[in-house]
């Protein structure tokens, strides 16, 4: 019985982990499609958590909600393109920060602040070698006139 609330754990860990990544992905992101993958690895950190729930409990109610899951995820992957494709045909960009002029129109609009850079450096001058193989420019005044024969 050890071993199966050990494997429990581990199923359960790496389902958290998958839907911890995909939730950071989620609100750190701006760019459509990223959020919508960050989305999807969300419901398959919950998808694992029912497998292994199901699998511990010796009972297939997890996995036939999985496979519901899935179809469901595959057709909202079907019309999430086609909405990403008609946003991007309108506006030109996949950030999120272009569509919120589409909020109520009691809410405020959205302000994109830039984070402030960092200051400049100046290049540094590294010294530089000649280029190899070419000669250098002599005067032929040294070359062909020797003043103390």
């Amino acid at each position: 019985m050890d071993q199966e609330i050990v494997l429990l754990q581990n199923y359960l860990t790496v389902g958290a982990l998958l839907f911890g990544i995909g939730m950071i992905g989620f609100l750190s992101r701006r760019n459509m499609i990223v959020m919508f993958l960050s989305a999807e690895m969300m419901l398959q950190g919950v998808s694992l958590s029912l497998v292994a729930w199901g699998r511990f409990h010796n009972d297939f109610g997890g996995q036939m909600l999985v496979i519901f899951i899935i179809a469901v995820a595959a057709c909202e992957a079907a019309i999430a393109l086609a909405l990403v494709l008609m946003l991007f045909r309108r506006r030109g960009s996949l950030d999120v920060a272009v569509w919120h002029a589409l909020r109520e129109s009691n809410l405020p609009e959205f302000v994109d602040h830039e984070l402030p850079g960092e200051p400049a450096e100046e290049p540094v001058a590294w010294p530089a070698l000649p280029k190899a193989g070419l000669l250098p420019e002599v005067p032929p005044e040294e070359t062909e006139y020797r003043p103390h024969v």
